[in-house]
């Protein structure tokens, strides 16, 4: 008999991969030891977005099996040629069949291809899909505890989003949030700070917010309402028409690289960036409970790892793409702006109310807001010293 020396040595490879999956999957899966103890405050959040459709009808099905291969499917609550998001899925779904030697493979359908956006929970919930790519935002309809783990206004950026997650019990808190409606929750990135939005006019003070038409969703919505202002939602392709024709005087979308690709800067002049309401929001991947529990213990560290390696490479890449595009932008004529310290002072009162108003929503979102804010107060008292000083001090040093 011949012996296979190089077949042997990759049959090796992939044994070690795969033994060092659990391992690796250790600093990945999000700990269940109580978290360390901080002083609870006080505060909560406001109205959520329009509720998804009930779950889905269809009968639950399980993942379709070959032997002891999987082949299962990812819905998207966005196009798969949403810059930075589309491509994220798709890298989750080759990671996992790298890890698992293609034993797991997982088919992405985005928004429409199979479900509309606005159902991509109710599919996963419903086990007509078995995984969504989506922010915990867009469900808040259906708890509004979930407003916490997509991102709140003045809250968590990504870097202590990810802390509280893992370190300050906000992952067992998300998968008790999610567990009534059988799902798993996984943090997949973010798209960073996100920009306030464009505006046809210059926006000085309070009273320029007074009946402006922004399109905003979620608790930024709320904010600019309790300002003066009338929030719409409408869906990404008809909001560079609505501003280019005024019914629109103002939109919220992401941030430069995303924003330019959606048609933006030629619909309006004006940039105001830092988006206050949206300082880190979080991407997730969500797996349907019963399917995830049926896989082996090897292919769920599969899945953990490739979430995380995704979450660093979404944000690194917003990073990045953010940072090239706006000089770009500016060139072309773009006007950055920043708002003013009374708009600001105003807009941080109103997100308090919204938010405390959602804290009283009811006893588990009062919990999840009071751990959210416990490592919110301890964050605000040591970034200065931190990111924030470093980065006053760089750009003073560097104007």
């Amino acid at each position: 008999m011949v012996r296979n020396d190089k077949g042997n040595r990759a049959m090796q490879r992939r044994s070690l991969v795969r033994a060092g999956l659990a391992a690796l999957s250790a600093a990945v899966v999000w700990p269940r030891v109580a978290p360390a103890a901080t002083p609870a405050t006080g505060s909560a959040a406001a109205t959520a977005p329009a509720s998804p459709p009930a779950p889905a009808t269809e009968p639950a099905k399980a993942p379709a099996v070959v032997s002891d291969r999987r082949e299962l499917t990812m819905v998207l609550a966005w196009s798969r040629a949403t810059p930075g998001l589309g491509a994220a899925a798709d890298r989750f779904a080759g990671m996992v069949a790298q890890l698992t030697d293609e034993r797991v493979s997982i088919k992405v359908y985005g928004a429409g291809e199979r479900v509309p956006a606005a159902e991509t929970l109710a599919a996963v919930a419903g086990g007509t899909a078995d995984f969504g790519h989506a922010s915990s935002y867009f469900w808040t309809a259906r708890n509004p505890a979930l407003h916490f783990f997509g991102g709140v206004p003045f809250g968590l950026t990504a870097q202590e989003m990810v802390a509280w997650l893992r370190y300050g019990g906000g992952q067992a808190l998300w998968e008790e949030v999610y567990r009534p409606l059988e799902i798993e929750p996984f943090y997949a990135g973010s798209t960073g700070v996100q920009a306030a939005g464009w505006f046809r006019r210059e926006v000085a003070g309070l009273a320029d917010l007074k009946g402006l038409k922004i399109r905003i969703p979620g608790l930024g919505a709320e904010v600019f309402k309790r300002l003066g202002a009338v929030p719409v939602m409408m869906p990404a392709a008809e909001i560079v028409p609505a501003l280019t024709q005024g019914s629109l005087d103002a939109a919220e979308w992401i941030g430069p690289w995303n924003d330019d690709a959606l048609g933006l800067p030629r619909a309006a002049k004006f940039y105001y960036l830092p988006g206050l309401l949206e300082p880190g929001p979080a991407i997730e991947i969500i797996a349907n409970r019963a399917m995830f529990a049926k896989l082996s213990v090897e292919q769920q560290a599969a899945i953990r790892t490739s979430a995380a390696a995704v979450a660093i490479e979404t944000l690194a890449e917003f990073a990045y793409r953010n940072a090239t595009t706006l000089p770009r932008l500016i060139k072309e004529g773009t006007e950055v702006r920043r708002f003013s310290p009374e708009i600001v002072k105003a807009m941080a009162r109103a997100a308090q109310q919204a938010v405390d108003d959602l804290a009283a929503s009811d006893p588990l979102t009062k919990r999840v807001h009071a751990s959210y804010q416990a490592f919110l107060q301890l964050s605000r008292a040591y970034a200065p010293l931190a990111e924030g000083g470093y980065l006053q001090e760089r750009q003073s040093a560097f104007p």
